[in-house]
């Protein structure tokens, strides 16, 4: 990547713990409602009415498992609270259900979407009820004939009627439009659409044709064996007549209750009987799960396309991704659900979609927190000996484990990397060196970053001390140790940070020259939610600020080639001002075209020579206003270089101190998106100039004039 690329938003920068199923600690499963009598008042009322207490015991069982989930799964509690009161009809009153409930969890890997229905089954007691599906058709557990969704619900223990769990997970596999738009085949789980349409599906008639071929070929080896009975003189006839595969086809398919063995044992007349009886029967041939509970979970890349791709970003802070995806909607979700599905299947999914952002600084730090915990309680029940892992070395996990946009995974590996074999080794050198067991042991960090220090008080009295060398990888990559090629990173960084400070009247989200993603350094700015032709001129501005603050310290001959990126991202920007935006003399839209019949203008030779007088323009703007602001310049390299970044605070303090008025820093958790126009006070402006033109003009007056 160009050392000096800076990151910036939409059109620049803007990129639990998950553990294996426990015991139920709750339960509160709901007896399938009794069929009600057909008549006028059934169709309008439940068969068995719930009483109050009924009622209030579900609620409760309700929100404890809400309180529990969220004493478990960290920085989603907003997600909690929405999957609770989508399922709460389908928990508390059954009986109303007459669709499967379907409720989509769209997220970013490794933020809990499985845990959380694995989790809320166990603590509603519905585990035994709990079928997952991986819609990539490899299924933990499923059998090879397990091609369907009705063969995976077949094999479980949901009854027919009655209420239940499916998860149909990794969903954005089993796409069905491919980039271009056209279909894709699908070989499994096809009936997954009729089950997300009313619940009822109709048996695999694949398997009720083959079952039929056994049978005839059972009637032609009876014929046979007829034509040879000298060759069976002697023999005791077969037991069992179908293997046991096809008794549990025929099983399932016909909702026999008799016993495996004895299906096994029936004449091929029987079952044909049988068969033909079931073909007939229409209300036999449905199978009915209108009373599941589907979740649809999936990671929808298109959606997080801001940050989804952006798997090696360590630098990044964590709250800046967490605003991006907070900002998601039911809108967004469909836009991305398009790209992988038809209408008619998106229209299946309903409306209850639930969005996941993505974690938050402050979530990743409760984290570190608990795993820090957990380990030292694991060693304390172990080894007798406990420690206390200090703030420093939980700053520093962080720093060397968070990736924003993976979720915890990257997280809990390297917490196991950098703690377990250490706090064991320290665990050995406590017991080694006899100290006492009563006190809590600190473990700090050294201040090179390359050892845990753990420190104790002997019997003596004495204080004692052991390091331990560890790994932290991603400060090895983020430290600049090159004096030259700091101050050149600073330099270019501090040039865009000041353009846009200035040009705009915000801070940047975050300035950074200390980054292990790649060798250079960047700005994240916020986005626009409109940009004006003044908000596209400034931001070119800016983007030519890097090299113009090379040039002013460095001198000319010394501009390097990290502004490649730069320039690239100004001239698409400076095209489309004059090209697509008609913010230039030119009217038409100038693009290119591969259709003859795209009736499109698409000369751009002429529009070339406005375009480079507009970088032109920017960059002798930006000249002027670097030379004009160079006390705040230096103040900005100076702490790029010192502390290698510049948070939203201190940059608002520093362009104080050169006289340079910017806003506050965003208040957490809003909207950072900016208009920076005041578009309704121009809009009553407007109208009271149109009430003053459309007022009477009195007699007199009118007189005078003529």
């Amino acid at each position: 990547m160009n050392p000096f690329t800076h990151d910036v938003p939409p059109h620049q920068r803007h990129p639990q713990p998950h553990t294996a199923p426990t015991p139920a600690l709750a339960t509160g499963a709901i007896p399938a409602a009794t069929p009600a009598p057909v008549t006028a008042q059934a169709a309008t009322r439940p068969a068995v009415w719930a009483t109050s207490a009924e009622l209030a015991q579900r609620q409760q069982a309700l929100a404890s498992a809400a309180a529990q989930l969220k004493a478990e799964l960290f920085g989603i509690d907003d997600v909690i609270d929405r999957v609770i009161d989508a399922i709460r009809a389908w928990y508390v009153l059954p009986q109303l259900i007459t669709r499967p409930v379907i409720v989509c969890l769209w997220g970013l890997t490794g933020t809990g979407k499985t845990q959380l229905t694995r989790r809320l089954a166990q603590l509603l007691g519905y585990y035994d009820r709990f079928v997952e599906v991986q819609m990539d058709g490899f299924s933990h557990g499923a059998s090879y004939r397990s091609s369907s969704i009705s063969g995976m619900l077949g094999d479980s223990g949901i009854h027919e009627g009655a209420p239940g769990i499916l998860v149909l997970d990794e969903f954005q596999r089993f796409r069905t439009v491919d980039t271009k738009g056209g279909d894709v085949k699908v070989e499994r789980y096809q009936d997954v659409w009729t089950l997300l349409s009313d619940g009822r599906l109709p048996p695999a008639l694949s398997a009720l044709s083959n079952i039929e071929r056994k049978l005839a070929d059972a009637h032609y080896e009876a014929e046979r064996a007829d034509d040879n009975e000298d060759d069976r003189a002697g023999k005791k006839p077969y037991r069992f007549q179908l293997d046991a595969w096809d008794a549990q086809e025929l099983k399932r398919m016909l909702k026999l209750p008799e016993p495996l063995a004895e299906i096994m044992q029936w004449p091929p007349i029987q079952v044909q009987a049988l068969f033909a009886r079931f073909q007939q029967s229409h209300h036999a041939w449905e199978t009915d799960y209108s009373k599941l509970l589907v979740f649809v979970c999936g990671n929808l890349d298109e959606m997080y396309h801001e940050t989804a791709q952006r798997v090696e970003d360590c630098d990044t802070d964590a709250d800046i991704f967490h605003r991006l995806t907070r900002k998601l909607s039911l809108i967004d979700v469909k836009k991305a659900l398009s790209e992988r599905f038809k209408p008619e299947q998106i229209a299946r999914l309903g409306n209850g979609h639930v969005v996941y952002p993505s974690f938050s600084k402050a979530t990743y730090e409760q984290l570190i927190r608990n795993l820090c915990t957990r380990y030292v309680d694991d060693i304390a029940a172990q080894c007798g000996v406990r420690f206390a892992i200090g703030q420093d070395v939980q700053s520093e996990l962080y720093a060397n484990a968070v990736f924003p946009a993976q979720g915890t995974r990257p997280l809990f590996s390297s917490v196991h990397a950098i703690l377990s074999a250490n706090l064991v080794n320290a665990a050995l050198w406590v017991r080694e060196q006899a100290l006492p067991l009563s006190q809590d042991f600190a473990i700090s960090l050294s201040v090179d970053k390359r050892h845990l220090l753990v420190d104790g008080i002997g019997v003596d009295g004495l204080a004692r001390q052991a390091q331990f060398a560890v790994t932290l990888e991603l400060n090895r990559l983020k430290r600049r140790a090159n004096a030259d090629f700091r101050a050149l990173l600073a330099v270019h960084e501090a040039g865009h940070a000041l353009a846009y400070c200035v040009l705009f009247g915000q801070a940047p989200q975050e300035v950074k020259i200390n980054i292990a993603s790649f060798e250079g350094g960047y700005n994240s700015f916020a986005g626009l939610k409109v940009t004006t032709r003044q908000n596209a001129l400034d931001m070119m501005c800016v983007g030519l600020a890097g090299r113009v603050a090379e040039e002013l310290v460095f001198g000319e001959m010394a501009c390097t080639t990290g502004a490649e990126q730069d320039y690239k991202q100004v001239t698409a920007e400076a095209a489309r001002f004059i090209r697509h935006h008609g913010f230039g003399e030119r009217i038409s839209r100038t693009d290119v075209t591969v259709e003859l019949d795209n009736h499109l203008n698409t000369d751009v030779e002429p529009s070339n020579a406005a375009i480079e007088a507009l970088l032109q323009a920017q960059y002798r703007r930006a000249q002027a206003l670097l030379r004009q602001h160079q006390d705040a310049l230096g103040r900005l390299v100076e702490a790029l270089t010192d502390h290698g970044m510049i948070a939203q605070p201190e940059m608002q303090a520093l362009m104080a101190q050169s006289g340079v008025a910017i806003a506050a820093a965003t208040a957490p958790g809003a909207d950072e998106t900016l208009i920076l126009e005041p578009f309704a006070a121009r809009l009553a402006a407007f109208r009271q100039q149109t009430v003053a033109l459309a007022a009477p003009t009195p007699a007199g007056e009118s007189a005078a004039c003529l």
